[in-house]
């Protein structure tokens, strides 16, 4: 097993992790209902659930 020679600082450590941060996730607004949704996900208005604009599950009466 190999195993470092000298332990590292850190300020070394952590210059190497300053690109794994969090990002905010892509919200997109449909063009039917106006409300936001994440890309490529299905989302409910008032008890229906709607995918790319369209109504998939509708809610009952």
């Amino acid at each position: 097993m190999a195993h470092p020679k000298r332990k590292i600082s850190k300020t070394r450590r952590d210059k190497r992790r300053t690109h794994y941060k969090a990002e905010a996730p892509n919200v997109s607004i449909c063009k039917e209902t106006g409300a936001p949704h994440l890309f490529h996900r299905a989302y409910e208005i008032n008890g229906d659930l709607y995918y790319k604009g369209k109504v998939i599950i509708a809610a009952r009466a």
